[in-house]
C-alpha cells in the first residue's frame, strides 16, 4: 500500500478542504492520475496517485479540512490489482450504495457511469455533466491536452435532441413536494467563498473606503477596435478587446498618481515603481483575481493574450496559486454581466480598485448639441487613509482622457 498525501500547496498555504473524490475504493488508478480535488483559498488542486494500482481506503470525507502532508487515502500497488478486482465486480448490490451514502460529492453518479474518463474531469465540468446529462465520453474537449471544459459540456447539451432530456424530467413530478410546499437547501461554503467573504469584510472594517464615479465616451476606442480588430487578430492570434486599452490607460494614470498604486503596511506607505494589475475573472467556483505582472512593460497584444489565457484557465480550474498573489491595483469588469454601476470593494493590501460597467447609448451634450454616444460609467473605490479625493478624481480624469483619445496612449500624454 502507498499513502496518498496532501501535496505542498504554495507559500503560506498550510491546509485545504477536500472538495471531491475522483476515484472510489477498488477503482484502478494510474501513476500520477488525479484521485481527489482539494479546494484552497484561491484555486482547486488535484491530488495525483503516487503509484499505479487500485484505489484503497479514503481516510477523510468531502468537506474535511486537511493539512499539507496529511495522509488522505491509500493506493494498492500493481501487485494488488488481481486481489482487488473481484471486489468491484461483486459489489454493485451492496457496497456501491454504501459508498454513495458516505460520499456526497457532486461527481458520484458521473464516476459510476463513466469510470476513468470522468475521473479526469474538473469539479466544474462534473457539475455541468450532472446538470445536463451529457455523456462526457462522447464530447471532444477543447481544453489543455484535450480535456473537457464546462463550455464543451454546455455546447454538447445544446446540440442534444429534444427528446433526450424528457425521460430525466419525468421522475421529478413523482418525487415533487406537494403544491405550495416550501423547501430550503443548506450547502457548505467552499473554502474559496469563505476566504472571499473574510477578505472583503476585512477590507470594509480596515480601510476608509470611498467610491468616486466618472463616465467615459467609448466612441474612439470602439472605432479603433472596429477598424483594426481583424488585422490585430490575424497578426497576434488574439481578439482585440477593451481591457487592453483600459489596462494601458490605468498603467499610465497610476504612474502619474502613484498613491493609487501604493499600499499601507503598518505605519508605512509602500510605493511601487511597477504595475502588477489584478484582473477579476469569473470561474465556476467563484471570482478569482490573477495578476498581469509588469503591465507597464506589456503591449496591448500581450495584455489581451494574458487576459485571454487567464479566462480560459479559470474556467478549466488550472490557474496556479502564484498567478494570483500580489497585485498593486485591480480592474473589475462587471459590464460583461450587464452591470450599469457599482461600488467595487478593495482587494487588500491594495488601496484602490477600478470598476468598469456596461456600454450603453446615452444622450450627451457635445459642442452645444445633444447627441447619442456609447457611454460607460467608471467607479474607483479607494482607501481614503492613503488616497485623497483630489488624487482619485485626477486618476479617473486621466483614465477618461486616455480612453476618449487613445492617441494619448501612443504619445505618452
Amino acid at each position: 500500500m502507498a499513502d496518498v498525501k496532501v501535496p505542498v500547496l504554495g507559500e503560506s498555504i498550510s491546509e485545504a478542504t477536500l472538495g471531491e473524490w475522483l476515484k472510489n475504493p477498488g477503482d484502478p488508478v494510474k501513476l500520477d492520475e488525479p484521485i481527489a480535488s482539494l479546494e484552497t483559498d484561491k484555486v482547486s488542486v488535484e491530488v495525483p496517485s503516487p503509484v499505479a494500482g487500485v484505489m484503497g481506503d479514503q481516510l477523510v470525507k468531502v468537506g474535511d479540512t486537511v493539512a499539507v502532508g496529511a495522509i488522505i487515502a491509500t493506493v494498492g500497488e500493481g501487485g494488488g490489482t488481481t486481489a482487488a478486482a473481484p471486489a468491484p465486480a461483486s459489489a454493485p448490490a451492496a457496497p456501491a450504495p454504501a459508498t454513495t451514502g458516505e460520499q456526497t460529492g457532486p461527481g458520484e453518479q458521473v464516476r459510476e457511469r463513466d469510470g476513468d474518463a470522468a475521473a479526469a474531469l474538473s469539479p466544474s465540468v462534473r457539475r455541468a455533466v450532472l446538470e445536463t446529462g451529457v455523456d462526457p465520453s462522447t464530447v471532444q474537449g477543447t481544453g489543455k491536452d484535450g480535456r473537457l471544459t464546462k463550455d464543451d459540456v454546455i455546447a454538447a447539451a445544446s446540440n442534444k435532441p429534444a427528446a433526450a432530456p424528457a425521460p430525466a424530467a419525468t421522475p421529478a413530478p413523482a418525487a415533487a413536494a406537494p403544491a405550495g410546499a416550501r423547501k430550503e437547501e443548506r450547502v457548505r461554503m467552499t473554502r474559496l467563498r469563505q476566504t472571499v467573504a473574510k477578505r472583503l469584510k476585512e477590507a470594509q472594517n480596515t480601510a476608509a473606503m470611498l467610491t468616486t464615479f466618472n463616465d467615459v465616451d467609448m466612441t474612439e476606442v470602439i472605432a479603433a477596435r472596429t477598424k483594426y480588430k481583424d488585422l490585430f487578430e490575424k497578426k497576434h492570434g488574439v481578439r482585440l478587446g477593451f481591457m487592453g486599452f483600459f489596462v494601458k490607460a490605468a498603467v499610465q494614470a497610476l504612474r502619474d498618481i502613484p498613491s493609487v498604486n501604493a499600499s499601507i503596511d503598518g505605519e508605512e506607505i509602500v510605493y511601487h515603481d511597477y504595475a502588477d494589475i489584478s484582473v477579476a475573472v469569473s470561474a465556476p467556483q467563484g471570482l478569482v483575481v490573477p495578476v498581469i505582472r509588469d503591465a507597464q512593460d506589456l503591449s496591448v497584444a500581450a495584455i489581451e493574450k494574458t487576459i485571454g489565457d487567464f479566462g480560459k484557465r479559470a474556467k478549466e480550474g488550472t490557474l496556479k496559486m502564484e498567478e494570483m498573489k500580489g497585485g498593486t491595483f485591480t480592474i473589475s469588469n462587471g459590464g460583461v454581466f450587464g452591470s450599469l454601476m457599482s461600488t467595487p470593494i478593495i482587494n487588500p493590501p491594495q488601496s484602490a480598485v477600478l470598476g468598469l460597467h456596461r456600454i450603453e447609448d446615452r444622450p450627451v451634450v457635445r459642442d452645444g448639441q445633444v447627441v447619442v454616444r456609447p457611454m460607460m460609467y467608471l467607479a474607483l473605490s479607494y482607501d481614503h487613509r492613503l488616497i485623497d479625493g483630489r488624487e482619485a478624481v485626477t486618476f479617473l480624469v486621466a483614465l477618461k482622457n486616455a480612453i476618449e483619445d487613445p492617441t494619448r496612449l501612443l504619445i505618452d500624454l
